[in-house]
């Protein structure tokens, strides 16, 4: 669908009129603290972005689960007559990486025209940018001529295991995904390609003895796993996009005992789907080097890569042509962080990251978004909405 000519302007106008509301819900988002592990304080955000959604009109429904929080899915329709079949789906989470008191330290607050706060930048900003970006295409008179599924999940931050299936189905089910998550650096990048991102255990099995008195009848399993954390450091591939890193260690007892037991952590990344498989099998290949110790491999499980696909392309295209209509640049990159948007991408789907506030600091105390940039990023979005 292409856009009436001015409709960027005009929605962007609408926006810059709204600025202060947008700051001021983002107060009140931040302020409801919302860390992955804590369900009910989850929960309690929840039920304010669903209120939020109600306001405007839409069809909302909340996703019970017992062991993360509850997940948020809001369906808008804002033509005439019944829903259409064809949708789009607009992706975010709800969930921080940051504990229950982190406000006291770490207030909301604005100055220097930037909002700073725990969850400012990733994502909550990302939240409000769609409210408002359904608010100005309502205040416009502009019709998108597809449904609209925003679905809001509350476990991103720790690997989406409670999510991952309603997501995929949702995305199977849209004609496009536009993912809310931070954008990149201050000049605002859309992500058009994310890593893989997997995990596994190593964990070693040896034989104690008396460091001292009788070594010799012990098998050392943090001598196994050192052995074995070099094997896997030889799997790094800058060049091809895959890093293999030894991220958590453990092992041993007190000081004379050799240990009969140690384990490793792995964080693993690619950037192609074709070598993760490869990755796996090496993993499964690992053998002992000591005589007599044991090695087990547990795989975690993983999120597959965003590739920069033709599809991505084109969407990244639609999304610079409507903001070059506001006189203004848009850029890509690609980053090793993973989303939910490489479930969606995955599946097939057409999938666009990136694209909620910009800013700088995600999970870290100087975490912020630029104000000047929300109203831009709004209309972005609803751009999006109404023209693809």
């Amino acid at each position: 669908m292409t856009l009436p000519t001015g409709a960027m302007r005009k929605i962007l106008r609408e926006l810059k009129n709204r600025e202060k509301h947008m700051v001021r819900l983002l107060g009140d988002f931040v302020r409801c603290e919302s860390p992955s592990h804590n369900k009910a304080a989850v929960d309690r955000f929840g039920a304010i972005v669903a209120r939020e959604w109600r306001r405007r009109g839409a069809k909302v429904r909340i996703l019970r689960n017992s062991s993360r929080g509850n997940h948020v899915r809001a369906e808008v329709w804002l033509g005439r007559g019944r829903r259409p079949r064809r949708q789009l789906m607009v992706l975010g989470h709800m969930d921080t990486v940051y504990p229950l008191g982190t406000l006291a330290k770490m207030p909301f607050r604005v100055s220097g025209g930037r909002a700073w706060g725990p969850g400012t930048f990733d994502m909550k900003g990302g939240l409000v940018l769609a409210l408002f970006a359904v608010d100005a295409l309502k205040a416009t008179g502009i019709k998108p001529n597809k449904r609209l599924v925003f679905f809001w999940n509350s476990d991103e931050e720790i690997g989406s295991e409670s999510s991952r299936r309603a997501i995929e189905r949702e995305a199977r089910r849209s004609d496009a995904v536009l993912v809310l998550e931070p954008s990149f650096g201050l000049d605002g990048r859309l992500k058009t390609a994310r890593k893989g991102v997997g995990g596994a255990e190593i964990v070693v099995t040896g034989r104690s003895a008396h460091a001292g008195v009788d070594p010799e009848k012990g098998v050392n399993a943090v001598h196994e796993l050192s052995l074995q954390i070099q094997r896997m450091m030889k799997l790094n591939d800058p060049r091809r996009g895959i890093t293999v890193q030894a991220t958590v260690v453990a092992g041993g007892t007190v000081s004379n005992v050799i240990p009969a037991h140690a384990r490793a952590e792995l964080d693993i990344r690619y950037s192609r789907m074709a070598d993760a498989a490869s990755l796996q099998r090496q993993l499964r290949r690992l053998r002992p080097i000591l005589k007599g110790a044991r090695v087990e491999i547990r795989a975690e499980r993983s999120r597959p890569p965003l590739e920069r696909t033709a599809a991505t392309r084109a969407l990244f295209r639609q999304a610079q042509s409507l903001m070059r209509e506001l006189g203004l640049q848009l850029g890509e990159a690609a980053t090793g962080g993973g989303s939910d948007g490489n479930l969606t991408a995955a599946l097939g789907v057409p999938t666009l990251d990136g694209l909620g506030a910009v800013g700088d600091n995600p999970h870290n105390p100087r975490e912020h978004v630029l104000i000047r940039a929300l109203p831009q990023r709004a209309a972005l979005i609803a751009g999006l909405l109404a023209s693809l």
